[in-house]
């Protein structure tokens, strides 16, 4: 299964969804992009990616070959993460045939009814989703 992490600004979530998934699907090829330089380090550190890339093109290209796509809610929001998702991104993984698992924040001004900030039962669903979807994948 090929999985894509898409994270911004700090990377502090991209980097505990890498070591959260390598430890859930150990036999996926995990693709991690940065929408900056400082996110994609961050997951860098995990050690967990086969393949890491910076920007928005790298984002672009990544979501062409990609059968899952993870990240924040913002990266289908174009101008989102403080600017960091141009509309580029945004459409590229809104239009990704790839199945999206996306976490939902309160954050950049935008409020998703019904999330708890910073709410880790929200990352266990992701990861128990995703690991339904290796298994059937």
């Amino acid at each position: 299964m090929n999985i894509l992490v898409i994270d911004g600004q700090g990377g502090r979530l991209g980097r505990k969804l890498l070591e959260s998934i390598r430890k859930t699907c150990p036999e996926a090829d995990i693709t991690a992009v940065g929408t900056n330089s400082i996110a994609t380090q961050n997951m860098l550190g995990a050690g967990c990616a086969n393949q890491l890339a910076t920007g928005e093109n790298a984002v672009i290209v990544a979501c062409r070959t990609a059968q899952v796509i993870v990240g924040p809610f913002g990266i289908t929001a174009a101008d989102s993460m403080m600017g960091e998702i141009t509309p580029a991104m945004a459409n590229a993984v809104a239009s990704s045939a790839a199945y999206r698992v996306l976490i939902p924040m309160n954050l950049c001004n935008t409020y998703v009814a019904g999330v708890a900030k910073g709410s880790a039962a929200i990352l266990e669903d992701a990861l128990n989703h995703i690991r339904e979807l290796a298994e059937r994948l």
